[in-house]
């Protein structure tokens, strides 16, 4: 069990316990512990069975805590969550994905109505019950129905950095099979869509299927078995359940295999009716002469895309929007590529809510090979995070420019991830963000206006003289919220006459902006940034995630100013 999803359970153990109206030191402890496992850079699986070290060498780890970790890893529950999923039942875990009902909103509907699946509280919002209670109203009942309508649409999803992290650890356990030459992933996850249905493995060389499938059906993840065939296996993992079916092929067919269960379903019927019209036909083990069942190509992908006289096409654009026509007329775009990336601009630090000293954070990005990064922590609004008022800003800044001349082998810009607030105001005095090289207006707050209000609020942040770029524009979080609603392409228009650029946030709880508005952006003259939004330098990993959605949106490194060289980009934020 990896460190996520540790503290994603004692997250969910310590709303449990706000549920219950436990004491509150003790659902801090939990989510204290929560934060620090998550950031930890030991698996604290492991550790649990190490003799040279304890899990409660770690910050906020006790022995308590400690022995509801040896639980989890060994079981995926504790006692205490056992307790209070029997008390209320596996509907407030449901519940606690509903917008707008945090855990004393659903105590709260919990005491008063039997509510035992997302379908009775359904239809306690639409008969109009749920406004009875104190402090809900007609508003939080609209904001729940659309809440659990969001979450019925993405049942079954997994996040993009779940499905590859799984892919990444098969790959390397079932590459332990004599004879095995490639595992490579296929599906939704090659294409790099923000969530996944079910993840595809191809496996190719000179060993036996049975033996690639009964390695694979053994995997200690494995939770069932869903089919076994001569050369084909499927399973769900771990807790979560995400099915992964592998195939094992012969390598003379995996090219025609791989283009095939890339997908998408709309670009690979297109592929086919070409195929048809060149008297061709296309399946997963390859291309064909129609009338003599001749194989044309099948090894790699190249070879199958080239007989269909088209340049290869990179999987994060196969979703047949236009991408055929120009691969016929060798009109591709160069798309982005990581190491393209010079810098990350979007990070926090110890200063506000994330778990890394700026020192770490600069260390840990030179590791990269970065030429320069921007850290972001954020404004005061956010007193949860302790965010910087004006004086600490301005502190900042000056720090910023010491460390720059001393030389830490990267250049640090001063920076801010700035509230914008409800009536479109920056958080700080402007005299104070100016002191700053990059600042990030971002909405974290009054997520629910109406979408002229909040196409107002935007179009006000951009006026700020110091605002550089709009961080995760829509504000979205993936299986949990939908973005919010405003004119986009009215903002990204004035955005990009003002020269504000949009920041494709590569959290992987985000991925903001998705493609289509990327592409929209991009029509009307915008410029983008790809930053982490990191609150731990392992986070700094995830800029693979936004090339990725960079990709997918057709992008190519000029319009993306964080591939620029320190000269260049210091140029474009005028500091040069």
């Amino acid at each position: 069990m990896e460190n996520k999803e540790i503290a994603r359970l004692l997250q969910e153990t310590a709303d449990l316990m706000e549920i219950g109206g436990e004491d509150a030191f003790r659902i801090r402890s939990y989510r204290n512990a929560a934060a620090a496992i998550e950031g930890h850079p030991e698996r604290i699986a492991d550790l649990l069975h190490r003799s040279d070290r304890k899990v409660t060498d770690i910050p906020g780890i006790g022995k308590g805590l400690a022995a509801v970790l040896g639980e989890i890893v060994a079981r995926g529950s504790s006692e205490r969550r056992d307790a209070w999923l029997a008390r209320f039942g596996p509907v407030a875990l449901d519940m606690l994905r509903i917008q707008g009902l945090g855990p004393k909103g659903i105590r709260l509907i919990l005491d008063r109505f039997p509510v035992r699946s997302l379908d009775d509280l359904e239809k306690l919002a639409r008969q109009e019950k749920l406004r009875t209670l104190p402090r809900m109203g007609a508003k939080l009942e609209e904001k729940i129905l659309r809440s659990i309508a969001q979450v019925r649409r993405t049942a079954g999803r997994f996040l993009l950095s779940f499905a590859d992290g799984l892919a990444e650890e098969l790959t390397g356990y079932l590459a332990h099979v004599p004879g095995v030459e490639q595992v490579a992933p296929a599906g939704s996850l090659r294409r790099g869509k923000e969530t996944v249905g079910d993840l595809d493995l191809l496996v190719t060389g000179s060993a036996a299927p049975a033996a690639v499938l009964d390695r694979f059906v053994a995997h200690p993840g494995v939770r069932e078995v869903l089919g076994r065939g001569d050369n084909k296996a499927s399973a769900r993992f771990g807790p979560q359940g995400l099915q992964v079916d592998v195939r094992a092929l012969p390598r003379e067919s995996f090219g025609a295999a791989l283009q095939y269960f890339t997908g998408s379903k709309e670009h690979n019927v297109a592929i086919r009716t070409r195929a048809v019209r060149m008297g061709l036909k296309l399946n997963e083990y390859g291309l064909f002469r129609a009338d003599t069942e001749h194989l044309v190509a099948s090894e790699t992908e190249e070879q199958v895309y080239a007989a269909l006289e088209l340049k290869w096409i990179p999987p994060e654009m196969r979703e047949n929007l236009g991408e055929i026509e120009l691969a016929a007329e060798d009109r591709l775009p160069r798309l982005v590529k990581l190491d393209e990336v010079r810098g990350d601009l979007h990070m926090h630090t110890r200063e506000s809510d994330g778990r890394a000293t700026l020192e770490e954070m600069a260390e840990a990005a030179r590791g990269l090979g970065y030429e320069y990064i921007a850290i972001t922590d954020h404004s005061k609004a956010l007193a949860m995070t302790n965010g910087l008022d004006e004086r600490r800003v301005v502190e900042f800044a000056r720090r910023c420019r010491e460390l720059n001349a001393r030389g830490l082998g990267i250049h640090i810009f001063s920076g801010l991830e700035c509230d914008i607030l409800r009536d479109g105001a920056m958080d700080l005095a402007e005299d104070a963000l100016a002191e700053l090289d990059f600042v990030v207006g971002s909405v974290h707050s009054h997520l629910n206006l109406e979408p002229a209000e909040m196409t107002d609020r935007m179009l006000r942040a951009l006026e700020s003289p110091s605002l550089k770029v709009i961080g995760h524009p829509t504000g979205r979080l993936l299986l949990h919220r939908d973005g919010y609603r405003f004119d986009f392409e009215r903002v990204a228009e004035e955005a990009a006459r003002r020269g504000v650029w949009l920041e494709i946030n590569a959290s992987p709880e985000r991925l903001d902006l998705e493609p289509a508005l990327l592409r929209m952006a991009k029509a009307r003259g915008a410029r983008f940034v790809i930053a982490t939004d990191a609150h731990h330098p392992k986070h700094l990993a995830h800029m693979r995630y936004g090339v990725i959605l960079a990709r997918r949106a057709w992008l190519g490194p000029d319009d993306i100013l964080n591939t620029q060289s320190l000269r260049d980009f210091r140029a474009a934020l005028g500091k040069s």
